[in-house]
């Protein structure tokens, strides 16, 4: 499987944000996604998962399920938390698993980040790091073979980082794609980088 973006532009606003941008990425590869605000990083993460209109450009899936389209076979993790804070932490994943159409176990991905011993609690009471540990158990919960995080490691403690860590490691070792926007290291090695804005 390969993720392939060709003669990408993006406009927001009249704006002009980024253009002529390409990009390759195959199964078990990461592309770290830099530079400075406002260069589009966000803006090329929501492109891919359909949530921003391509002004021109192509995105393209080889050896992918012909059947389903690429937002429909990916993640996309943003700076909100998208949880309902009236529900539990169990019935936000529920939730999710039903819409998305999990295969896995939520218990299990609950568990994973941490989360277990606060599945029956309101998420409305949740912390920053709680809810996107909650975001991060979506992952596991709902397996898709793209990633595309959004500065992933915001508000998580150490523990949480090493966690999200190797859950990345295990997904690139499955043959999974990562594209993650960042500012800094999140914790897996061997990954390029695609630098948007000035040098």
């Amino acid at each position: 499987m390969r993720l392939e973006g060709t003669d990408l532009v993006c406009v927001r606003g009249g704006r002009v944000v980024f253009g002529e941008l390409d990009f390759s990425l195959g199964g078990g590869e990461a592309l770290l996604v830099t530079g400075p605000n406002g260069a589009g990083k966000s803006s090329l993460l929501r492109m891919i998962a359909g949530l921003v209109q391509m002004a021109h450009g192509r995105l393209r899936l080889v050896d992918g399920p012909a059947d389903r389209t690429i937002p429909e076979q990916a993640h996309y993790l943003g700076h909100q938390d998208a949880l309902k804070p009236a529900l539990t932490v169990a019935e936000n994943l529920r939730f999710w698993g039903a819409y998305l159409g999990s295969t896995g176990s939520q218990a299990a991905a609950l568990a994973t980040v941490g989360l277990d011993g606060v599945a029956e609690l309101p998420a409305a009471y949740l912390s920053a790091g709680q809810r996107r540990r909650l975001s991060i158990a979506r992952l596991i919960a709902v397996p898709r073979p793209i990633w595309l995080l959004d500065e992933p490691t915001a508000a998580l403690d150490r523990a949480a980082q090493a966690t999200l860590a190797d859950l990345m490691r295990q997904h690139l070792a499955g043959g999974g794609l990562i594209l993650a926007a960042t500012h800094g290291p999140i914790g897996i090695d061997g990954a390029s980088e695609l630098h948007l804005g000035a040098a």
